[in-house]
């Protein structure tokens, strides 16, 4: 993109704005983004609540890397499919490859989920 439109310098509100805009596009377009963060909040919310601080950087630890590994996996999807419409192989590898990928966080997520879920409901 030119940079004639943009003024020069660090604009850290664009940037939030940028952040923002592109966490809302996974999350109304893409379920899979959504529900995840649904079910991760009660249970975050319940290691505040009973101040398990550990456990709550943890919780936040494993969302982090959900949701970091999903919108690459999203973009990677979207990218393969501007980029070639049709059906490929060699699109199809680097499309399976991102969601293996998505798979193994969503695996670190959910049994980090579970795991701190029992230990909030034993307190």
């Amino acid at each position: 993109m030119s940079n004639k439109f943009r003024s020069p310098g660090y604009h850290p509100t664009r940037k939030l704005k940028v952040i923002l805009a592109g966490l809302h596009v996974a999350v109304v377009t893409d379920f899979s983004v959504a529900y995840k963060i649904i079910l991760s909040v009660p249970v975050l919310g319940g290691a505040f609540l009973f101040h398990q601080w550990v456990d709550a950087g943890l919780i936040l630890l494993a969302m982090g890397l959900m949701l970091i590994s999903e919108l690459f996996n999203s973009a990677i999807e979207v990218l393969c499919d501007f980029v070639e419409p049709q059906q490929n192989d060699r699109i199809r590898v680097s499309k399976d490859i991102a969601a293996a990928a998505a798979g193994l966080s969503i695996l670190v997520w959910a049994t980090i989920l579970i795991i701190e879920s029992i230990h909030l409901v034993q307190l």
